[in-house]
C-alpha cells in the first residue's frame, strides 16, 4: 500500500469540497482500528458541510475529511483492540462516545456528554483509509450487502424512531419522506403498524413513499392534511414520527394525533420554534420522544437482523451506487432531492 490516499475533503470555508490527495492515516492510538473504505453513503450533514450552511459554519473546522456512513474492512489494529480483528467487515456508529460519563455508564452512550461525531468533529469517513476507534465498529453480518452495510447508521435513526413506542396495531403518520423517512416506513410495518400515513411536498419522493409501502401519502401543499388524516382515521393517528424538520409539518403533525398518543421528533429544525404547547401536547395528554443517534447497540443489533432476514429492502431507498470519483454528481443528486440514498464505491479506486 502507498503512502498517499484520495479524499474529499473541507479545505476551505466556504462553498463545496474537494477531492484531494493526503497521506494516509499511519498512527494508531492503542484501541484505533484503520478501515479500508469499501462503501460511503452520502448524508444530509454532508449536503450542510458541503452548502456551508449556518450550522457547519459552526461545527466544522477546515481542513478537514467529511463524511461518516460506511462499510469497510479492517487493515491494522491498535495494540489494546479486542473487539475486531484484521480481515473484519465493518460499519460504524458516528457518535464516539467519551465511555466515562453518567450517559455512557448508564447505558446511553448515543447521547455522552463529552459526544464527538465523526466527519464532524474529528476527520470522517469520505477517504481510502480511515482512523476509527474500536468502541463505535459493528461487525454485520455476511449476508447484508456492503451498500446497505453502508446505509445501516441512518437506517438505525429510522430504527430508533420508530421503535420509540410500541407499534403493534397501531396507526402512524410521518413526516418527511427523505431517506429515513422512507427506511421508518418499511421499520414502522414490521413493527406491526396496521396504516401508515406519509405527508410529503416533493413529487419524487412521494413516489418513492408509495414504492415503499405508505398506505396513504398526502401532499399537505395540496390538501389540509388534518383533514385528511382525520378523513382516514376518526381518531386519528396513534403516533406520529416527525422526520422533515418542518415547524408547519409538527404542528400539523401534532394536530393530528389521537388524545394520550404519541410523537417521536428526530428532524432538526435547525432554530428556535414556537409553537402552542399547552393546547398541541400538554391538553391533549400527548407524549413526546426526542431522537437523537442510535441506541448503541440494541439499534445496530436490530438493523443488522433486519438487513440479514430481509425483513426490510433498502434496495427501495437506495437509488444511486456511484464510483468514489463521481462523488460531485452524488452531491448534485442529493442537493437537488432527485434520489434516495447515494453510495460511493471505493472498491474502484485502483491502488
Amino acid at each position: 500500500m502507498g503512502t498517499a490516499m484520495k479524499a474529499i475533503m473541507k479545505k476551505v470555508a466556504g462553498l463545496g469540497l474537494s477531492m484531494e490527495e493526503v497521506e494516509k492515516p499511519t498512527n494508531l492510538g492503542p484501541r484505533d482500528v484503520l478501515i479500508k473504505v469499501r462503501r460511503a453513503s452520502i448524508c444530509g450533514t454532508d449536503v450542510h458541510i458541503y452548502e456551508w450552511n449556518e450550522w457547519a459554519q459552526s461545527k466544522i473546522r477546515p481542513p478537514m475529511i467529511t463524511g461518516h456512513e460506511m462499510a469497510g474492512e479492517v487493515v491494522a489494529i491498535g495494540s489494546a483492540v479486542t473487539r475486531v480483528k484484521i480481515g473484519d467487515v465493518v460499519t460504524s456508529e458516528t457518535h464516539i462516545p467519551c465511555e466515562t460519563c453518567y450517559q455512557c455508564k448508564t447505558g446511553r452512550m448515543h447521547v455522552c456528554k463529552n459526544l464527538k461525531i465523526l466527519g464532524v468533529d474529528r476527520d470522517g469517513i469520505f477517504a481510502e483509509y480511515a482512523v476509527i476507534p474500536e468502541t463505535v465498529l459493528w461487525k454485520f453480518s455476511p449476508e447484508i450487502p456492503l451498500d446497505y452495510a453502508s446505509v445501516m447508521e441512518p437506517f438505525g435513526n429510522a430504527i430508533h424512531t420508530v421503535s420509540s413506542t410500541n407499534l403493534l396495531g397501531k396507526t402512524a403518520l410521518i413526516s418527511g419522506a427523505g431517506p429515513i423517512g422512507l427506511m421508518a416506513i418499511q421499520v414502522a410495518k414490521v413493527g406491526g403498524a396496521t396504516t401508515v400515513i406519509v405527508s410529503e411536498v416533493d413529487p419524487f419522493r412521494i413516489e418513492m413513499a408509495k414504492n415503499n409501502g405508505a398506505d396513504v401519502v398526502i401532499n399537505p401543499m395540496e390538501k389540509d392534511l388534518v383533514k385528511e388524516v382525520y378523513s382516514q382515521l376518526d381518531d386519528g393517528v396513534d403516533v406520529l414520527f416527525e422526520m422533515s424538520g418542518s415547524k408547519k409539518a409538527l404542528e400539523d403533525g401534532l394536530k393530528c394525533v389521537t388524545m394520550g398518543g404519541e410523537a417521536a421528533v428526530l428532524g432538526l429544525f435547525g432554530k428556535k420554534i414556537d409553537i402552542d404547547f399547552d393546547s398541541l401536547i400538554t391538553m391533549r395528554g400527548i407524549t413526546v420522544h426526542g431522537i437523537t443517534g442510535r441506541r448503541m447497540f440494541q439499534t445496530w443489533r436490530i438493523a443488522d437482523e433486519l438487513l440479514r432476514t430481509k425483513k426490510v429492502d433498502l434496495s427501495k431507498v437506495v437509488t444511486h451506487v456511484l464510483p468514489f470519483e463521481e462523488w460531485d454528481k452524488g452531491f448534485e443528486l442529493m442537493i437537488n432531492k432527485k434520489c434516495g440514498k447515494v453510495v460511493l464505491n471505493l472498491d474502484t479506486i485502483s491502488e
